[in-house]
């Protein structure tokens, strides 16, 4: 074997490393049925009993407003039995009125005309913070197993350490993504005239990107941890408010004002908005080129900060 053998033997690859690394962690995952089928079953519970139960359309429905069949208006020649003058009106033309007027407020509000739809896409931008959390509790995982001990002893690029954390949870959240919108479908997604197949590479992209960024930032918080407790906690404090300071369960345009300038930054809201231009809105091009552009920023920048601190704080 030549001296550069020897020496590339010695010093392998970053993509070599990499993918080692990213391997161990699907198979890690993919060992673990019961944890898979757990992260599907929580998103697809909040869809079928909360986006079932909330049918907000049904608020405008016919037989939750009850009005008799004739409805006398002052200002007519026809007497009430008090013999004021009046009109009367068909009750049953009312209700229609008020039916039709419902489907136009939930196509304002929602952009689609049942919420079910509005909030199953939603989900997508849930399961990716919940699966993105995990890459923080993994690192502090293999540290206290004495695993990550022993990479960091070996020639492996640091960067390679924490891509593979980061890539494992992308993967992840995009495999669960594409079943939780199959389930969505089956349960009565309606996608918009504009999808196509391809429309999904870029719900794929966006997932990717978002991904990254979420990732880093849980990666770069737990990095010199030793406990568990602490990025679970960390985890608890923000996802809650990272859900509901964005679009996923309700449109950002009817919040309270501070609310919006908050849904304005968070990541959430970008992603949530690109997938839905993506399958059940028609395509608007101009706003699909803000989101990518804010998510593929905000990956790049907190990416940056994912390695430079783990050159820094990565130690054994």
């Amino acid at each position: 074997m030549s001296e550069a053998e020897i020496v590339n033997e010695c010093q392998p690859s970053f993509a070599r490393g990499l993918w080692a690394l990213t391997r161990r962690e699907l198979k890690k995952w993919l060992n673990d049925p019961v944890m898979l089928v757990m992260f599907v079953l929580q998103p697809l519970i909040w869809m079928g009993l909360l986006g079932k139960s909330m049918n907000i359309g049904g608020l405008f429905s016919t037989s939750n407003i009850n009005l008799p069949q004739q409805i006398p208006i002052p200002g007519s020649a026809i007497l009430y039995p008090s013999g004021l003058p009046g009109v009367v009106l068909d009750g049953a033309v009312i209700l229609q009125m008020f039916a039709e007027m419902g489907s136009s407020i939930m196509q304002n509000t929602f952009g689609v005309a049942d919420y079910f739809s509005f909030m199953a896409v939603g989900m997508v931008s849930m399961i990716v913070i919940t699966t993105t959390m995990f890459s923080g509790m993994s690192i502090v995982w293999d540290r206290r197993l004495g695993f990550l001990d022993k990479v960091i002893s070996t020639p492996v690029s640091r960067a390679a350490i924490i891509f593979s954390k980061i890539l494992n949870a992308t993967f992840r959240a995009m495999f669960q993504a594409t079943v939780i919108l199959a389930l969505a479908y089956l349960l009565g997604l309606k996608l918009s005239s504009t999808f196509t197949p391809l429309n999904l590479l870029g719900v794929y992209a966006a997932i990717f990107l978002l991904g990254v960024g979420l990732s880093s930032v849980f990666i770069a918080f737990s990095i010199r941890s030793t406990r568990m407790e602490r990025p679970m906690q960390f985890v608890s404090l923000i996802t809650m408010p990272l859900m509901f300071a964005s679009n996923t369960f309700f449109p950002t345009k009817l919040m309270p004002d501070w609310m919006q300038a908050i849904a304005r930054v968070n990541p959430l809201t970008y992603l949530t908005d690109a997938v839905r231009q993506l399958t059940i809105l028609p395509t608007d091009s101009s706003a699909l080129l803000v989101d990518f552009t804010y998510l593929g920023l905000f990956a790049a920048v907190l990416a940056t900060a994912g390695i430079v601190l783990a050159w820094k704080y990565l130690t054994r």
